[in-house]
């Protein structure tokens, strides 16, 4: 039987797979590169406008030095420059070949053309004294005379400003970004305490326990679905007892019709035997035979229901389990040895488990006797009981003609025999039995081959994840 539980790391594997995981993951990218494109626009908008400024003032004195005659353009070269208080500007003035001529730009740039359109220089502009080479915005004009007028103005001050906002903007995205990455995950930590809780109840469901409903609480979209599911759990409950009533009324009312059946049938063999009529004694015989079968089917359908009947945990305590199969074992040994079957059994200490002995005993009782039923004379029935990483573990493997993989699920079902043993006697509800018991206990039982015959695995501790 597969178990639909998942390990505790696969759990942990799934946090990242959720819905809300995922959005979250979608949304920090999202706002990632909505921020370096707002980041980008910010700084070419505002650098832009910012240059565009400091043109505008350039191209002022442009036209102011256009007003000036040639002859006196040096002497108001130089008095521009020595009235002034910040030195923003710097001028130069150069032949048509290129020497200096005046200002305090020494040598004309070879990456600025001669065409009245601004651009900006990195600290390339070769000004007088020792200072270092300023971030200008430059541009330069060809006067009538055939003089190279050059005009740039300090823009440092300009970046300074536009890597301010550009930090600015970007402290500000990552501080939203961080919070609204806390207050996703702290959704997602919600989302997932309601979706563990949600799946604690289902776990439940589905082992069996149609009282859990699932928690609400909310008025989400999820807390809508919970309403449904109870709802339609409510349902699911109704129409199931109402079936299993039926069938148990019908089970135990034939019950008793059919135990008078087999006195009636007792006493006609009798009569039968006064006669001394075979062909009526051996009728009456297969009558018995059939009834009997027919009388166990209602018993063990009854015994099963009642299993399911049981409130969960009811009743439970600790149990010895290396003691509870030593005693199953040396029950059937007898058994095996009176049919020429080998008897193994191999028993490790183990701590107790919670759990009915009764009802324990009853389950390896039905598994034990099924495969000394099936397991031909000469044939080896083995019984182990060891510890594992997760807990303790019974297997019960036989010799006899096994089980097809194909039909390893729906031997469990109520009634179901495999056409390899429909000529052994038998009601075949006997693993239903072991089923039922084991739902109870949260146990599962998984089949394998035991080349040649059926190994049976039963995995004796709780699947359900907290």
């Amino acid at each position: 039987m597969k178990s639909p539980f998942l390990t505790e790391s696969a759990e942990r594997q799934s946090r990242w797979t959720t819905m809300t995981s995922r959005l979250l993951s979608i949304y920090t990218v999202t706002f990632l590169f909505s921020l370096v494109l707002l980041l980008v626009f910010v700084e070419h908008a505002v650098t832009a406008q910012m240059e565009h400024e400091v043109d505008v003032v350039m191209d002022w004195q442009m036209i102011y030095f256009d007003a000036t005659p040639d002859y006196v353009l040096t002497d108001a070269i130089r008095s521009r420059l020595e009235n002034s208080r910040s030195h923003e500007n710097y001028y130069g003035l150069f032949t048509p070949d290129g020497r200096y001529v005046a200002g305090d730009v020494t040598a004309f740039p070879s990456q600025l053309a001669v065409d009245r359109l601004s651009r900006t220089l990195t600290h390339t502009l070769a000004i007088t004294g020792n200072q270092p080479a300023p971030l200008v915005r430059a541009m330069a004009e060809r006067r009538k005379n055939g003089d190279i007028l050059l005009v740039s103005r300090d823009v440092s001050h300009i970046f300074r400003i536009r890597k301010a906002i550009i930090d600015a903007f970007t402290m500000g995205g990552m501080f939203c970004l961080a919070a609204g990455i806390a207050v996703g995950l702290a959704m997602s930590a919600r989302q997932m305490r309601r979706v563990r809780a949600i799946r604690r109840v289902t776990l439940r469901i589905s082992q069996g326990d149609l009282n859990q409903r699932l928690p609400t609480g909310g008025r989400d979209e999820m807390d809508m679905l919970s309403h449904l599911v109870n709802r339609m759990l409510d349902e699911i409950e109704r129409l199931i007892d109402e079936v299993k009533g039926t069938c148990d009324s019908i089970a135990h009312d034939l019950r008793t019709p059919l135990a008078h059946v087999i006195v009636l049938l007792g006493n006609m063999l009798q009569r039968a035997q006064v006669l001394n009529d075979r062909p009526m004694l051996d009728l009456i015989a297969r009558a018995r035979s059939d009834t009997d079968r027919l009388l166990e089917r209602f018993r063990a359908i009854l015994r099963i229901s009642e299993i399911g009947a049981l409130k969960r945990r009811e009743g439970f305590a600790d149990v010895e389990l290396d003691a509870l199969v030593q005693e199953v074992g040396e029950l059937y040994e007898p058994l095996a040895e009176s049919r020429s079957i080998q008897f193994i059994m191999h028993v490790e200490p183990m701590p107790d488990i919670h759990g009915d002995r009764n009802l324990l005993f009853e389950a390896l009782s039905n598994l034990v006797d099924n495969a000394i039923k099936f397991t031909p004379e000469g044939g080896t029935v083995t019984m182990e009981l060891r510890k594992t990483p997760a807990g303790p573990q019974v297997s019960i493997a036989d010799t006899g003609p096994g089980i097809p993989a194909a039909e390893r699920e729906v031997v469990l079902q109520r009634s179901y025999r495999s056409e390899k043993t429909q000529h052994l006697p038998g009601s075949g509800i006997g693993l239903s039995i072991v089923s039922a018991v084991l739902r109870v206990h949260d146990f599962t039982m998984k089949m394998a081959s035991a080349e040649p015959g059926v190994r049976v695995i039963i995995d004796c501790w709780s699947r359900t994840l907290g």
